[in-house]
């Protein structure tokens, strides 16, 4: 491993240790790699025990374990419980509580007119947490986050930022620049993060990190792949990394179809063309039984004057 490499991991690994809570994360509209790569390191830092959320700006659909944890807004899990639903304006007439035995119920009461509140469409979370540190994936600069740094900007002054990513624009904005601008993906490089912090790699996390190498090398032809990253993909077969690939379907090859002509183009009738003219006469042919009779050479007959000198007058007559 490259010694800047390792000098970097091993200051990330110093800022994750120390702190007990954070959020990773992403791009607008991100990469199945940047998607692969942070639900990997989330699934890995909660077996560390830290308190870590998922952020981008838009949601991401593909099929990969811990998806569904990557929330629209930056939050930060604390103490305090959040119980959020789907709300229209006017529609809670109020909200009261009131305690029997050893429960604590929260009434919400519907305006008239309004449906009751669907219990299938409730979410309970935590919020109120102190932000020790966040950790950005394949974000050149911070902007890249869209509006989830646009709208956050102060929860990001003052924190530990970790910069993981390899684009050759990485403005190097963070307190951590984790960044390998020869990497044939994050995943390749968030793997080594999670064998630095010694965290237990499970077949989810592996799956998922197979995913993301996979389809951001164009399934291993691209030519940023190299022996490490062989060694990535054998070592994550063998904690049990299921093989699947997550992206666009390729486009079919093949040969364009030609544009169709205009209907309203009339195309020439045969009879729109001047026709060649045949002569009803059929050719005369000497046939060869005569040309052979026709007497040549020695055996055609001579005029009997051909031998007697010629005499010619001064107007050109023969005499």
């Amino acid at each position: 491993m490259n010694n800047n490499i390792a000098q970097t991991l091993t200051h990330l690994n110093d800022v994750i240790q120390k702190g007990n809570s954070g959020v990773i994360t992403l791009p607008s509209n991100p990469s199945v790699d940047a998607v692969a790569a942070s639900t990997a390191l989330y699934l890995g830092l909660h077996k560390m025990g830290k308190s870590v959320s998922l952020a981008s700006a838009s949601k991401p659909t593909y099929s990969l374990t811990a998806t569904d944890k990557i929330q629209a807004q930056l939050t930060t899990s604390g103490d305090d419980l959040v119980i959020s639903f789907p709300y229209s304006e006017g529609a809670v007439d109020k909200v009261d509580y009131n305690i029997q035995g050893n429960n604590f119920n929260l009434i919400i009461t519907p305006r008239q007119g309004f449906p009751k509140l669907d219990t299938k469409q409730v979410k309970y979370s935590y919020a109120g947490g102190v932000l020790n540190f966040v950790i950005t994936i394949d974000a050149p600069t911070l902007n890249s986050l869209g509006e989830l740094y646009t709208s956050n900007e102060k929860q990001f002054q003052g924190k530990d930022i970790i910069n993981i990513d390899r684009h050759l624009t990485n403005s190097f904005f963070g307190s951590v620049n984790y960044v390998n601008k020869t990497s044939s993906s994050i995943s390749e490089m968030v793997l080594k993060l999670l064998q630095s912090l010694g965290v237990e790699i499970d077949r989810d996390m592996a799956t998922n990190l197979y995913a993301g190498i996979a389809a951001s090398t164009n399934n291993f032809s691209s030519y940023s792949v190299t022996a490490d990253t062989f060694e990535a993909v054998a070592t994550l077969l063998r904690l049990g990394a299921v093989k699947k690939t997550i992206g666009r379907p390729p486009q079919p090859r093949g040969f364009q179809p030609q544009p169709q002509m205009n209907p309203s183009f009339n195309s020439p009738q045969p009879s729109q063309f001047p026709q060649p003219r045949f002569n009803n006469q059929p050719d005369m042919v000497t046939p060869i039984e005569q040309v052979e009779k026709e007497p040549k050479g020695a055996d055609a007959q001579t005029p009997q004057d051909w031998l007697k000198p010629k005499i010619f007058k001064g107007g050109g007559g023969l005499v």
